[in-house]
């Protein structure tokens, strides 16, 4: 899934993936819900985390 990004998403990669805006990104980092790190003032988002996300959310429904 998502095989024709990095292993390691910028804020803007992941948005594109999910189709969700800036805020809601920054907001599922913030929270946690999306595990990442930054470096610097730069999010660094693991493509699996993103993988793991999606997965936990279909379930949900």
């Amino acid at each position: 899934m998502f095989n024709q990004y990095d292993d390691i998403l910028t804020v803007e990669e992941m948005c594109e993936i999910l189709k969700i805006g800036k805020n809601n990104a920054y907001k599922l980092l913030n929270q946690g819900i999306i595990k990442a790190y930054r470096n610097g003032k730069n999010w660094r988002i693991p493509r699996k985390s993103v993988t793991e996300y999606v997965e936990k959310s279909i379930l949900k429904v």
